[in-house]
Order: C-alpha cells, then sequence, then structure tokens
C-alpha cells in the first residue's frame, strides 16, 4: 500500500519543481521531502520541526517505500525547501490529488490517516 502511496503521490506533483539548486552536496531527494512533509501534515504536524520529529519517529515505516539516501531531513530542509516552493503549483498538484480521491469515493467519508 505504502509503494502505491507514492506513485499516486508522484503522479500529481511530477509538475512540481524543485525549487533548489541542484549542487553536488544535496543531500535529500525532493520527492521524499514532499512525501514526509505531506503525511506528517495529514497526521498533525503543524510545523517544521513536528515535520521532522514525525519523520524520525517514522523512518522505518518511511524507509520502506522511500530511498532516503541521507535518512529524514532536517526541519532546517523542510523550511529551506518550502520557502522556495511556489505556493500555487503546490495548491495545484495537492488539488488533484485531493480531486483523484474524492472521486473515487464520491459520498463516502475517506480516511486519509488510516483511522
Amino acid at each position: 500500500m505504502s509503494q502505491e502511496l507514492t506513485v499516486a503521490i508522484e503522479e500529481h506533483f511530477s509538475s512540481l519543481p524543485d525549487p533548489r539548486k541542484k549542487t553536488a552536496n544535496q543531500r535529500h531527494k525532493f520527492d521524499d521531502i514532499l512525501m514526509i512533509a505531506i503525511c506528517g501534515a495529514i497526521c498533525g504536524a503543524d510545523g517544521w520541526v513536528a515535520v521532522e520529529q514525525f519523520g524520525l519517529a517514522k523512518k522505518e515505516w518511511f524507509s520502506s517505500f522511500l530511498e532516503l539516501p541521507n535518512g529524514i531531513p532536517s526541519h532546517d530542509t523542510f523550511t529551506d525547501v518550502f520557502a522556495k516552493l511556489s505556493t500555487r503549483q503546490f495548491e495545484k498538484c495537492f488539488r488533484s490529488k485531493v480531486e483523484s480521491i474524492s472521486n473515487l469515493f464520491a459520498g463516502e467519508i475517506v480516511a486519509v490517516d488510516g483511522n
């Protein structure tokens, strides 16, 4: 199921460009950063420190379907990446994902946090 979730989210966020400049010392994959941030927010993380803590608490689970070449990104990494993202493009991608879920389950309650 986790692999399916990753593919489904990557499909909707594929048009969102990585706002970071490509450098040799880039430690984390953009898709990994997005996935952890989205999952953290859905599960109640209310800031980048909380997203990092969520990622660390769920590291084993995330490792089962994300690459995480250098582990869970720090809160500073989340802050930097999301500060540079186009909020309009992110919203467009996120709405696309939410609409795809609502189309699959029209009229039903969907527990996105697994409960």
